[in-house]
This record gives structure tokens, sequence and C-alpha cells, in this order.
């Protein structure tokens, strides 16, 4: 028998898809997963987004069941990771940060031993290894050996065979890293297209871009810890209309303009080396005076920009950091020593 799909499970399921509440996981003193709490609507992208070592993938794979957590609870389609690993285990689909297909192997092969691996009824195994080489634009290096594959096509055939099973539940830790923007395009519209489907997905990612585009909501990871989550509009809105940034020549004419920006009113000037950021709601009325006051005080600005809030604008805010930095949580410590 092959694993559940979609249609099997929609009619019996709990609201959630994905369940975690107070989720902790330690690797000795040091706390990886601190009380992590979301929950993912069936059929969405919910996306997980912070630097390397923020707790992300610690998160799933406890949610994947590699991992057994130290407090918390966690489900998927209202089976307990610990206690119904097997059950959780016949729902998903995982594809990790590194391509885990064999390289010695050509693509068809790899997906046909995933099949037999998931236990598909062997009729079933080469149409559904097919279907998903074609979906995936791989049928053209059907017969060729992985390794010699581009990252791209690798990444393609990760995601291809986290997917024979046809699972209700997709798995992806940062599958796009280290491709290149077209490669990533291409990705983003395989996932748009499962989404569609009924298919739901949690991804783990560090790129702004990936997560603003694809997912339904987002949470936002730092030192283990849930420090946002909302819907990417609601995220950046919550800064207000307008991001303004001053650069100026050196880092002791930013601290002085932060300090004489400090007292305008609606600015909240947080410095970054040379340049000096703020959000505001009242946008160019809000600049004039900046502007106005530093002129009084004989600073220039080196450069001016305006505009809307991204991600990267919220992540700043947050954290003091921005998502590609490493966090110095205790999953960047341990990461050798449970696979990254």
């Amino acid at each position: 028998m092959g694993n559940p799909n979609a249609c099997d499970i929609l009619p019996w399921m709990s609201d959630a898809a994905i369940l975690v509440e107070d989720l902790e996981k330690r690797f000795g003193e040091i706390p990886a997963v601190d009380g992590v709490t979301f929950e993912v609507t069936p059929g969405t992208v919910y996306g997980l987004l912070g630097p390397n070592g923020a707790g992300k993938t610690t998160t799933l794979r406890v949610l994947a069941t590699i991992l057994v957590p130290d407090a918390g609870r966690a489900e998927v389609f209202g089976h307990d990771v610990v206690r119904e690993a097997e059950e959780v285990r016949r729902s998903i689909g995982l594809a990790g940060q590194n391509a885990a297909v064999d390289p010695n192997l050509t693509g068809m092969e790899n997906l046909r031993m995933v099949g037999k691996l998931s236990q598909l009824a062997p009729s079933e195994i080469p149409r559904r290894s097919a279907e998903l080489l074609e979906r995936f634009d791989l049928i053209d290096a059907a017969d060729r050996p992985v390794r010699t594959y581009s990252g791209g096509m690798r990444r393609r055939l990760d995601v291809a065979a986290s997917l024979v099973a046809n699972p209700p539940v997709l798995f992806l830790d940062e599958p796009t890293t280290g491709l290149d923007i077209q490669t990533r395009s291409e990705l983003w519209e395989m996932l748009r297209e499962l989404v569609a489907e009924g298919t739901t997905v949690l991804l783990t990612t560090q790129y702004l871009e990936e997560a603003d585009r694809l997912s339904s909501r987002i949470a936002v990871i730092d030192h283990g810890r849930v420090i946002a989550e909302d819907t990417p509009t609601a995220l950046k809105s919550s800064l207000g209309s307008t991001v303004i940034e001053l650069t100026f020549v050196d880092e002791s004419g930013s601290g002085r303009a932060a300090d004489l920006l400090r007292g305008v009113e609606g600015a909240e000037p947080e410095r970054e080396g040379t340049l000096v950021r703020m959000a505001s709601a009242v946008g160019a009325h809000l600049l004039l005076e900046e502007l106005k006051r530093l002129e009084a005080a004989g600073l220039e600005p080196a450069g001016i920009s305006v505009h809307e809030p991204s991600l990267d604008d919220v992540f700043l805010r947050l954290t003091g950091h921005r998502a590609e930095e490493p966090s110095e949580s205790g999953e960047t410590a341990v990461a050798e020593r449970v696979g990254g």
C-alpha cells in the first residue's frame, strides 16, 4: 500500500495540518528550540524564517520524527510525532538542505528506489517515477547518472523523491540554498503548483524573498524562539508605509545623525555602520523634517533611499541583524553533532 495522499486525509483531519505547542529541544545545556508554537493550515505554505542556527532545522527534524523533543508537543494531521511516529512518517515527505539522492544511480533509478522503500505497489512505481521526472523537467535526464546533473537538477530530483509517495505534507529545509535565481524561481513555481493541488508545505529558509513570495504565513525565529508570526503583508505593514535609509561617509557621521534624528517626531532611527534606517507611517513628511535637521547641523547624507517595508526591514527591526547572518543559538553549536 502507498502512503495516504491529501485527498485521503482531508475528510477526517483537524483544522491544522501541523500543530506545534511550546516545543523545546536542548543539546546538553544549550537550547536549540525554546518554546516554539505555531500551526499550519492545510493546503498552504508556512515559512520558518531565520538565520542559520536559529532553530529552524531542529524544529523541522522534530516534526519529521528524526529528533525527539524535550518538552511541548507537535502533531501532523492529528498524529503525535512521538507517540505516533510511524503514522507521521506515512504522511510526510522531506527534502533536507543537501540532496539525498544517490549520485551513482540514474534519476529514474533513484525515484524507483524511493518508491520501493515507501512500499508503493510495484505496478505503481514506474508510472509515479516517470510522472515526477516529467513534472520536474528531468525526463530527458532520466537515464543519466545523477553525478552528471547540475546543482539545480539534483535539487529538483531531491524534491521529486520526497513526493514519490504522494504525501499530504512536504517539509523543505532551505530547498534553494546555492541555486541561481532562475533555478530558484523554477522551483518556486513547482511548489506553487503542488500547493494548488492541496499539498501542505513547511518551508525553512533564510531567504527573505523566498518567504515573502511563497508563504501564506511566516514565523520569524531567532535564538530558538518565535519572535513574530503573521502574514508577510501584516509583518511588513507593522513597520508603517515607508522605510527611509540615509547613508553617510563614515560611522561618525551616521552616529551623529542617529542622535539628531531621535528628536524628530515619528522617527526611530536604527544605525548599522554608516547607514541610518527609519520606518514611518508618514513617509515624505518625515524625510523632509530629517533633512532640515541634518542640514542645520551641517550633516549631509551621501545617499538617500526611500522604499516600502520589506521582510528584511522587519527582520532587522525584530532581531537587530540580517537573516543571512548566522545566529549564535544552540542549533549552530551542535550542528555537526546532529547533521547540520
